[in-house]
């Protein structure tokens, strides 16, 4: 019987298809290179549009990133625990138990202009009454020294603290000094007069005597027995009034301080 829909009028198969090995593609039962490399390729996925979802991603990460954000505040709180624990509360300035850096330095409201002395002369006959000697101060008696930046006003009042508390304390049992770090003459002149100071208040120009201190914040103040050695180190705002500052100082004087 021939199928009168096939043009050769071959022979039909029982089932109506196309007979064996004509027409219709043998079955693949394996892959075939030659037929694969000559298959066309597909294209590039369709990019989503307006109102098309894109697929979800493999991971969805969404869900760990408060885990990694903790993870993350973990690791900087314990550096800073580490830090603490390595260096004390900070590691500006002079520590306890340590000798004071020396220096001299231009006093703000006196005719000497320049940088700061590193190495300061510690005698008499060689000192410039217009400079803030620190190694001659501590040579006589203990001293109070602040460090302080021009323009913050939680700095100058712990100044406005050591210029009260030095009225309370003959000038032979202790000193009281600042000074202006990275600060000029005339800045630091306009300051002292605002405020009406009279302990002195030397200017650290090049900014060489915050270098030797680290001072990185203030108010900071250093506390020395006579000969340099630092009783306290106070840093932060609790330091900025008298009362806070004159138990430290009442500490330094009865502890031998002006030995």
């Amino acid at each position: 019987m021939t199928d009168p829909t096939r043009p050769d009028g071959g022979p039909a198969r029982p089932d109506g298809g196309p007979a064996p090995g004509e027409g219709a593609p043998p079955p693949l039962t394996r892959l075939d290179p030659d037929r694969a490399g000559a298959a066309p390729q597909a294209g590039p996925a369709p990019q989503a549009g307006p109102g098309v979802t894109p697929p979800p991603p493999a991971i969805d990460t969404r869900r760990y990133r408060w885990m990694i954000g903790i993870f993350g505040l973990a690791i900087v709180i314990a550096v800073s625990i580490y830090q603490f624990a390595r260096n004390g509360v900070a590691t500006t300035g002079v520590p306890p138990g340590q000798r004071l850096h020396l220096f001299a330095a231009p006093l703000a409201n006196s005719t000497l202009i320049g940088d700061p002395n590193l190495n300061p002369p510690c005698t008499a006959a060689r000192h410039d009454r217009r400079a803030l000697n620190i190694c001659l101060i501590l040579r006589e008696r203990p001293l109070v020294l602040a460090f302080f930046v021009i323009g913050s006003s939680d700095c100058e009042r712990q100044v406005d603290a050591l210029q009260q508390l030095s009225t309370r304390y003959r000038a032979r049992e202790v000193q009281f000094a600042a000074v202006a770090v990275n600060a000029s003459r005339s800045d630091t002149a306009a300051v002292i007069r605002s405020h009406h100071w009279t302990i002195p208040v030397a200017y650290d120009r090049d900014g060489s005597i915050g270098s030797l201190y680290g001072i990185a914040i203030c108010p900071m103040a250093e506390l020395a027995h006579r000969g340099g050695i630092v009783t306290d180190r106070l840093i932060g705002d609790a330091w900025q009034t008298s009362a806070e500052l004159a138990v430290r100082v009442r500490a330094l004087l009865g502890a031998g301080g002006a030995r």
